[in-house]
């Protein structure tokens, strides 16, 4: 098993986690020369819904509240689901510069944004993306996800009809 592999297997036990506790199944870790520095998995996707609480946001929180000493731009993200516009623009403002991603988002993925056209604060950003690494075994969580009639978030969107649709 590759590198990438091998450390996606840790942002899906974090996405399993999520989607034992009723949460959508994303996780992410931080990964810096092969230790997870910091890890986070998505909260607040049930009951009291909020869009603040992305597995990539509380990852990057804990990295911020570790104080490390560890630069970002030496760090490797490692999220179950394509980083939304939000998340992927955190994640560039803080320094990150390598992310991994197990499943597309083909409603809200942030990852396609075309730097090179936006001002230059984005403009000059070199990003590389690596997507679809175990892509199958994160696709399975997100079919579990909105196979459960007890699942309201997103439930009719273009992700959830997409990911059903998918084998």
């Amino acid at each position: 098993m590759r590198e990438h592999e091998i450390l996606m297997l840790l942002a899906l036990a974090e996405a399993e986690a999520a989607l034992k506790q009723g949460e959508f199944p994303v996780g992410c870790v931080l990964v810096h020369k092969g230790v997870v520095i910091a890890s986070g998995k998505r909260a607040h996707s049930s009951g009291r819904v909020n869009e603040i609480d992305h597995a990539e946001m509380l990852a990057l929180r804990s990295f911020l509240d570790a104080e490390s000493g560890v630069a970002s731009q030496e760090v490797t993200v490692y999220a179950t689901m394509e980083p939304c516009l939000m998340c992927f623009s955190s994640l560039i403002l803080n320094g990150f510069r390598k992310i991994v991603y197990a499943y597309e988002d083909v409603m809200g993925g942030g990852t396609s944004l075309p730097l090179t056209a936006l001002n230059p604060l984005y403009a000059a950003m070199e990003i590389e993306v690596v997507p679809a690494v175990l892509r199958q075994e994160s696709l399975a969580l997100f079919q579990q996800f909105f196979s459960n009639p007890d699942n309201p978030y997103w439930r009719d969107s273009l992700l959830a009809t997409y990911t059903l649709q998918q084998s």
